[in-house]
């Protein structure tokens, strides 16, 4: 929407063919929703986060991407030289637990402690693929 149009509280068009109607957001909705949301993709007038914040936060994932390759490598050998069934499943779905509350803190970079909260979060599923990974 630009600062030219008016918000409208109508119904549009598209509610017969769009499966979450055609309602347009109003002003009170975008002031109420965003402001509550623990995740969501910044808007354009958000204000950018520390850059300090940033790269540590980015640093910090990065750490766990590489523990993460390093798990693939080793869980790759350990599947080469013959594993049971329910090793691969074990080892992706916590790395997926990782990598979910990864991208979630980097969702919720405005809130405060939140993002250092999940990307600890994310530590745990992660050692427990390392763990699982290197005494299997």
């Amino acid at each position: 929407m630009t600062t030219v149009e008016r918000s409208r509280t109508t119904p549009t068009g598209a509610a017969e063919i769009m499966p979450f109607g055609g309602w347009e957001a109003t002003e009170d909705d975008a002031v109420s929703g965003d402001s509550e949301a623990l995740f969501r993709f910044p808007a354009a007038d958000d204000p950018a986060p520390g850059t300090a914040r940033l790269l540590v936060m980015s640093l910090y994932a990065a750490a766990l991407g590489v523990a993460g390759i390093g798990v693939g490598i080793r869980a790759m050998i350990t599947v080469i030289g013959g594993a049971p069934f329910w090793y691969v499943p074990s080892l992706a779905s916590f790395g997926l637990l990782s990598v979910g509350l990864a991208v979630a803190s980097f969702l919720s970079i405005h809130r405060p402690a939140l993002p250092w909260l999940l990307l600890a979060a994310a530590t745990l599923p992660l050692v427990a693929d390392v763990l699982l990974a290197a005494l299997y």
